[in-house]
């Protein structure tokens, strides 16, 4: 028996397979899925996070991943000092049905706004997820919900083809705007558009 579900959009229901047999799946709101965590049923060793409404597994990160991680986190602290609240791999609160933990988000500071709840697509600056394995989700799926939940920019850094994309102007049907960065080229953030910043820090493979 197998079972599968179709996730690629919040406006829709979840659709399930199982055993031949198409279903449809209630979705799990944010407020039902903190309430499972405070009671115990998922601590902080279970690698998920809840995305459309469906509990996703969430690959376990390999060696250049994490360090890719931890360079992207202190680049962005390095550069924005106090402009920005860098966090690393921490949750966020898209909607109703998402909350997901990217591996970099830029946040309106100062962190303490964030004791109560975590940062909002209001309060998003940018969302970075490094991308190998998961390079299709985190384009189509984890893309479209940004677009949607209206964040300004998101940036993909695909190690496949070591290429940085940047997308932006979110809307309903994903976003308007992408442009592909190779090392070499330098890109911009949205909210500091005065910073230039280069691709070989974030993708930085002749040192690896």
């Amino acid at each position: 028996m197998s079972a599968v579900i179709e996730i690629s959009s919040q406006t829709q229901p979840a659709i399930g397979n199982f055993n031949n047999q198409t279903l449809k799946l209630r979705r799990i709101t944010v407020t039902e899925y903190d309430l499972m965590i405070e009671s115990g049923v998922f601590d902080e060793n279970d690698q998920i996070e809840l995305l459309n409404g469906v509990i996703i597994e969430k690959m376990p990160k390999g060696t250049k991943h994490a360090t890719l991680n931890d360079i992207v986190a202190t680049r962005f602290i390095n550069e924005l000092g106090h402009r920005a609240c860098v966090r690393n791999q921490n949750p966020i609160w898209l909607d109703e049905f998402s909350e997901p933990e990217p591996d970099i988000v830029l946040a309106a500071p100062p962190f303490e706004r964030y004791f109560e709840n975590h940062p909002t697509p209001e309060e998003i600056l940018l969302i970075l997820e490094i991308a190998d394995s998961t390079l299709e989700y985190d384009r189509n799926t984890k893309g479209a919900a940004y677009a949607r939940a209206g964040i300004r920019q998101y940036i993909l850094l695909n190690v496949q083809e070591k290429t940085l994309e940047d997308y932006r102007e979110p809307g309903a049907d994903g976003f308007q705007s992408k442009q592909t960065y190779r090392s070499g080229q330098s890109f911009n953030l949205v909210a500091f558009p005065e910073i230039s910043l280069p691709v070989k820090d974030f993708l930085p493979f002749e040192k690896l």
